[in-house]
C-alpha cells in the first residue's frame, strides 16, 4: 500500500524522524475530527513503553553487518476507527511516539486528517534531504581524491 508514493515502511520511518511538536500538532488535529464523535473509536492498545533494541549496521565497503549495541526506543500502538497504528522511535519521547502511532492510524484509516499526515511526511522527507545535502557539502572538502596511474 502506498500513500502519495510513500510506502507504509517509509511513512513509519518519516514519522520516527519528525519532531515531537510536529507530531503532537497533527495528532491533536486527528483526534479533534468531529467524525470521531464516539471516543470508543480511539483506543490505546499499547501505551508508550520504553525498551532496548539491538542496533545493527552495515559496513559500507564490504557490506558486512555487525551488532553496534543496544539503543533506547519507545513504541506504541493505537486503534483509530478500527485501523491499527503503530510507531517506534529512538529515545524516550513517549508523547511523540503515541502521536506518531495516531498519525499512522489516521493515514491508514483514511481519516479526514490523513492529508495532514502526508504533508508532515513530505516536510520531514524534504528536511532530511536538506540535512543530508548540507552534511555532504560540509564534509566534501575533506574528501581524499587519488589519481590513477
Amino acid at each position: 500500500m502506498t500513500f502519495a508514493g510513500l510506502t507504509r515502511e517509509r511513512v513509519t520511518e518519516l514519522l520516527a524522524r519528525a519532531t515531537e511538536d510536529e507530531l503532537v500538532e497533527v495528532a491533536d488535529r486527528v483526534l479533534a475530527d468531529p467524525a470521531l464523535d464516539d471516543r470508543a473509536e480511539f483506543i490505546v492498545l499499547t501505551p508508550p513503553e520504553l525498551g532496548a533494541i539491538s542496533a545493527r549496521v552495515r559496513e559500507p565497503i564490504a557490506h558486512d553487518q555487525f551488532f553496534l549495541g543496544d539503543v533506547l526506543a519507545c513504541r506504541a500502538e493505537v486503534s483509530l476507527a478500527g485501523e491499527r497504528g503503530w510507531a517506534i522511535r529512538l529515545g524516550d519521547e513517549r508523547a511523540a511516539t503515541l502521536a506518531a502511532a495516531i498519525c499512522d492510524a489516521a493515514l491508514h484509516a483514511d481519516r479526514p486528517a490523513a492529508p495532514l499526515v502526508l504533508d508532515l511526511c513530505v516536510r520531514v522527507e524534504e528536511r532530511l534531504r536538506t540535512e543530508d545535502r548540507d552534511e555532504w557539502a560540509r564534509i566534501a572538502p575533506t574528501t581524499v581524491r587519488f589519481e590513477e596511474l
